[in-house]
């Protein structure tokens, strides 16, 4: 078995002897756009409201931006590399900065009453149900 030498990118592939070789060469390659970080949610339906969990490990509440548009909630993660960590002489670095979006569709979501907390890696927001107002009107028969 031979050591695969390090690659910046997608455009040199080595000569493999396999097929396996190959599959797991591509396992190495970095992580860029196409494979882009990104992280669960949970949609509970609770009757009178919803209840979206997102888990964001590593991520500050500042990194965080929640948005209600016309029944859809997006969550969006941006996290940037902090200036502490520039120019270390690392010899393993896994982390990058990234940014993610995810979004769900409610389509009786209320657009008054929303909140939304994080604690520990979990934002939980809840999304009251909007309540259709009838009006009813009993229509006398002659």
């Amino acid at each position: 078995m031979a050591m695969v030498p390090y690659r910046q990118g997608y455009s040199v592939l080595p000569v493999s002897n396999s097929l396996f070789d190959i599959f797991d060469d591509m396992m190495d390659l970095p992580r860029t756009a196409l494979t882009a970080k990104a992280f669960p949610i949970d949609v509970v339906d609770e009757g009178d409201s919803y209840e979206i969990k997102a888990y964001l490990t590593g991520v500050s509440k500042d990194d965080l931006d929640v948005e209600l548009n016309e029944g859809r909630l997006s969550i969006s993660v941006e996290v940037k590399e902090k200036e502490e960590d520039k120019g270390k002489n690392y010899l393993q670095r896994e982390f990058t900065s990234y940014s993610a979006t995810r979004g769900v569709y409610l389509k009786d979501a209320a657009s008054e009453g929303l909140s939304a907390t994080f604690a520990d890696g979990v934002l939980t927001v809840h999304v009251p149900k909007f309540v259709e107002k009838k009006n009813v009107t009993k229509i006398a028969i002659d």
